[in-house]
């Protein structure tokens, strides 16, 4: 099966719903293991690295909750097909450089997927809308014990599961989740709130993770050790974490609107202004600008018009999804005019933001 045909659409995707998803846009949890037998990946020869994808996939495949996944080696997948998957947050960037020897289960609902061979032997995510956490902890929790039943991983009695990075040994786990903060970055708190995440032992990275800028005003946040502490006591510490974020955006959201309603209505207003108009648009600038409009979405300022909308131009307009609608190679300098045609065509319908705006619901 190709990935493209297994892949839910970008509109499904846009349509899934949880607690808090106005401001937290996806929860996530990642557990590292490695086998017992066969060097890391890194140290692997190719050979090797093909001989435990080899033992891997099968077990994978065969997991309940994997009926009907996608599963192939990378070396199977296009450059395009790669990008893609990193643009839907489902692969690392990391492991889209990975060829021969590496490979990828997707399960239909794009809510588990398994690494094979990226930095460690197995790296297996559980995917949520919203702030769910807790409930991606208890699906990936699960899928851990199934596989162990089935394949001897490297574990020190002392030390825990044994990890290619010195930062997983332990559990093993990184929580994140990726958080939509225009209200504190607006608000100029945003540096504040990084710097107290920071002395909590957590870490702030961008959209794409490690090393990435944050477009779209697009924050993840997650645990820095595993080593020492409890699974369920990482999540726990997490979602308190993420609570304090949420209730510090709605309430720069809150008072921005009651202090500064013109300068919010001006962003929003200039942002929807270019993205409805503008005849050539970089992607950097599209991500900035629907963060905006997002936000005004959320502050009611576009009546009618659902979340839904953005959270589908987030995805198309990004440069592999544009490119996988167009069967010839674009330039850059092409991506930007489609890009933009693309933003009239679907925005030719919203009407300019209205004024005043109303106070942010709590959700």
């Amino acid at each position: 099966m190709e990935l493209n045909d297994f892949l839910i659409t970008p509109a499904e995707a846009a349509i899934r719903r949880g607690p808090h998803d106005s401001i937290v846009m996806s929860s996530r949890v990642r557990l590292a293991r490695n086998l017992r037998t066969g060097a890391f990946p890194g140290w692997a020869k190719k050979p090797e690295r093909i001989q435990i994808l080899d033992e891997i996939r099968p077990a994978v495949e065969g997991l309940p909750e994997m009926d009907g996944c996608f599963s192939g080696s990378m070396d199977s997948l296009s450059a395009l097909d790669k990008q893609i998957l990193v643009e839907r947050h489902l692969i690392s960037r990391e492991h889209a450089a990975k060829n021969a020897g590496s490979g990828l289960v997707l399960n239909r609902e794009e809510s588990l997927c398994v690494m094979i061979n990226e930095e460690d032997h197995l790296r297996m995510q559980a995917l949520r809308p919203g702030l769910q956490i807790k409930e991606a902890w208890l699906a990936i929790d699960r899928v851990d014990t199934e596989l162990e039943a089935r394949l001897k991983f490297a574990f020190d009695n002392d030390l825990g599961y044994l990890t290619a990075c010195p930062t997983n040994i332990g559990t093993g786990i990184r929580v994140s989740a990726m958080l939509h903060l225009p209200g504190l970055v607006l608000a100029e708190q945003i540096n504040p709130i990084i710097q107290s995440v920071n002395k909590l032992g957590l870490a702030v990275r961008g959209l794409y993770g490690e090393g990435t800028e944050a477009l779209g005003n697009v924050f993840q946040v997650s645990n820095q050790m595993t080593l020492g502490e409890a699974e369920t006591a990482i999540v726990e510490r997490l979602n308190k974490v993420l609570l304090q974020i949420i209730e510090h955006e709605q309430n720069s959201r809150i008072k921005l609107i009651e202090t500064k309603p013109k300068s919010v209505y001006n962003h929003i207003g200039r942002a929807y202004g270019i993205l409805a108009n503008a005849h050539s648009i970089s992607s950097k600038e599209t991500m900035n600008l629907l963060s905006l409009m997002r936000l005004g979405v959320d502050l009611e300022m576009f009546p009618g018009v659902n979340r839904s909308l953005t959270d589908e131009l987030f995805i198309i307009t990004q440069p592999a999804h544009l490119q996988k609608s167009h069967a010839e190679k674009l330039s850059p300098e092409e991506r930007d005019l489609l890009r933009a045609d693309m933003l009239r065509e679907r925005l030719k319908s919203i009407g300019r933001p209205v004024t005043p705006p109303v106070t942010p619901s709590a959700n």
